[in-house]
């Protein structure tokens, strides 16, 4: 496990992107984020966790980490539906955990080479593993591989950020690029503050 790191630069630089922004990351404590460099086991975890809360997908992760000696394809593929199933899941996310494994092992996507292609290119490829969709890749995007201007559309809470900082009513896709536009290439640094202010704790600047 390690923590999203960013220079003294980036901050600035992205300040420097937007003036109401810049404003906000003054009064705005910075909170980076754990992540995970193991890309199959995050892709195990997201998988786990969707459709549960979070306090859930968390009992639910531990029950996994006790049980397998590691979270490895070979491991999770050589499971029984059922044993995964015992550990807290539905039947449908325990095939997709298999299905996950199974074209891993088969090398139908190397996790390995998805480090050489773009944002873009990556997420092509990870939503054809099954359950994997847009917002899930652009997540492992962040919190796996590290990526730095991964801005998501599909994340509600950053919608509800732009509207909250910059007075929307709603976020359409034109508005939203504008601002991806705007904040890259430091879209994952603005996507942290983004996610703060979706909280409705801070008084923002006018």
């Amino acid at each position: 496990m390690g923590k999203l790191t960013f220079s003294k630069n980036e901050f600035e630089n992205l300040k420097k992107r937007d003036e109401k922004l810049a404003k906000a990351m003054e009064i705005l404590p910075f909170y980076t984020r754990e992540t995970d460099e193991d890309l199959f086991r995050s892709l195990i975890n997201n998988i786990v966790g969707q459709q549960i809360s979070m306090k859930a997908q968390e009992t639910v992760w531990k029950r996994f980490l006790d049980y397998f000696p590691a979270i490895t394809p070979e491991h999770i593929a050589e499971a029984t539906l059922e044993e995964i199933q015992s550990l807290g899941i539905s039947f449908r996310k325990a095939g997709y955990l298999k299905g996950t494994a199974e074209m891993v092992l088969k090398r139908e996507i190397s996790l390995e080479d998805l480090y050489g292609l773009s944002d873009e290119e990556v997420i092509k490829e990870l939503v054809k593993f099954p359950g994997i969709g847009p917002w899930t890749a652009e997540m492992l995007l962040i919190f796996t591989m590290g990526r730095k201007d991964v801005l998501s559309y599909g994340d509600l809470a950053i919608r509800k950020g732009l509207m909250m900082l910059y007075g929307h009513e709603t976020i359409t896709k034109e508005i939203f690029e504008t601002y991806r536009q705007k904040f890259s290439p430091y879209g994952t640094l603005a996507s942290l503050y983004l996610w703060e202010i979706s909280s409705g704790n801070y008084a923002l600047p006018e």
